[in-house]
């Protein structure tokens, strides 16, 4: 994760600055697309918000995963708004920085909400977490596990 935010600052939700190459080392990373006036989004956040819960806060020790949510809002305030009134205790792009069109054409985020699960350097693990978080619920994150290991062990 490092690669694809380095040089990038991002915030937690009391507005503080963090350091994307602490926060992600060595972590399945959730890319989460999503904006306040999309309904879908809107319905899925409560559900990733439980999710995200059970597995960094409720476990132990917690797993090592963290989600970045990149806003598709149309103001910082709506952003703001959105972050704070329904996710979870994690991290974001901030809505002034213009990478998130970049991370939107990486990987390839036509319409919102979009939960892309990455590994550390930012390689796929797949596009479908939505759908997987949906469907399998918890387990869906040691099959992640298991393919960035897999990752992993090739690249070495």
């Amino acid at each position: 994760m490092v690669e694809v935010f380095s040089g990038r600052t991002l915030v937690n939700k009391e507005g503080d600055l963090v350091e994307p190459e602490e926060a992600l080392r060595n972590k399945v990373v959730g890319l989460y697309f999503s904006a306040g006036w999309c309904p879908p989004c809107r319905d899925f956040t409560p559900l990733l918000c439980d999710f995200y819960t059970e597995l960094v806060e409720e476990t132990e020790p917690p797993a090592q995963f963290e989600i970045v949510f990149i806003s598709s809002d149309k103001s910082t305030e709506d952003m703001v708004e959105y972050y704070h009134d329904m996710h979870g205790d994690w991290l974001a792009l901030p809505w002034t920085d213009p990478y998130k069109h970049e991370l939107k054409k990486r990987y390839n985020i036509t319409a919102v909400p979009k939960l892309v699960i990455v590994k550390e350097n930012g390689q796929v693990i797949t596009d479908k977490g939505r759908k997987q978080i949906r469907d399998q619920g918890l387990a869906c994150f040691r099959s992640w596990i298991e393919v960035a290991e897999i990752f992993q062990n090739f690249k070495g």
